[in-house]
């Protein structure tokens, strides 16, 4: 089975994890902090589940580092080329909350780069799937999967829109928003939560997506893999390729996402460098 095939029998895996999140939505699910005081659901479980066997049936081969199974020596995961990295229920706090934003995150990464990515939304049957090499599409429930682009201006002067998290800034992002704010203009910003801030960008409705605050690897990867297939990039504040690599933090350091040829790419990185 080559990538291609393969991404999109992860994209039906997906929708599967999803699923079996629903019939805890909006339930009152109860909550247990884990050691990270990072709340897990009952159905960030069942997602896992489903994704853990779904895989092992697909790729055996392919060892797999989830969320809700993260407790992997580093030692193992250095000897690791090919491996999935998977977010059951990515945007738990959002979930809880009873919103909407909410995903099934699957990535497959390969020596520390991102092959595809599959993001799936359970409430509304919403998909986002790509890879650098592959494209992107999106599909939505009863309808035709179609291909997804950045762009690469906005759509109106005065029409610069920045993806921001519902639930997560800081003062170095704030600084960076207000120095984007005098190279480009006003800025609009887009409140949404979990992974489908990238995926804002990958079908052209925003222009950028700084994060200068934690992430783990498993929030970021599919949608990363999303958007470059859109014809968008995720840098580090310097400029550097975003990877994947085996390291002992789980934890992100700080990125750009934005579409890959733009002409402010230049501003962002000094604004970056600066704050």
């Amino acid at each position: 089975m080559n990538d291609r095939q393969l991404m999109h029998q992860v994209v039906e895996l997906a929708n599967r994890a999803g699923a079996a999140i629903l019939p805890f939505w909006r339930t009152g699910v109860a909550v247990t902090a884990k050691a990270d005081d990072s709340p897990v659901t009952a159905a960030d479980l069942a997602a896992h589940e489903v994704i853990a066997e779904g895989l092992r049936q697909l790729a055996p081969e392919i060892p797999v580092l989830s969320e809700e199974d993260c407790d992997i020596a580093l030692a193992e995961r250095q000897g690791w080329q090919r491996w999935w990295l998977v977010d059951p229920l990515d945007g738990t706090k959002e979930f809880i909350a009873g919103s909407e934003e909410f995903t099934v995150n699957i990535a497959l990464i390969e020596a520390g780069e991102v092959v595809f990515g599959v993001v799936s939304m359970p409430t509304n049957g919403r998909c986002y799937f790509g890879g650098k090499a592959l494209g992107a599409w999106r599909t939505d429930t009863g309808s035709a999967a179609r291909p997804i682009h950045v762009r690469t201006a906005p759509t109106a002067p005065g029409r610069f829109t920045v993806v921001a998290s519902r639930r997560h800034s800081s003062p170095r992002q704030e600084a960076l928003l207000a120095g984007l704010a005098k190279a480009v203009g006003e800025l609009e910003l887009a409140n949404i939560g979990s992974s489908l801030k990238f995926c804002l960008l990958a079908e052209g409705a925003a222009d950028c997506y700084p994060r200068l605050a934690p992430t783990s690897q498993w929030d970021t990867a599919a949608a990363q893999g999303v958007l470059e297939g859109a014809g968008g990039e995720v840098i580090g504040l310097t400029g550097e390729p975003f990877r994947y690599p085996p390291r002992e933090s789980l934890l992100n350091p700080f990125f750009l996402a934005l579409p890959a040829t733009v002409a402010w790419r230049q501003d962002l990185l000094e604004l970056a460098s600066a704050v």
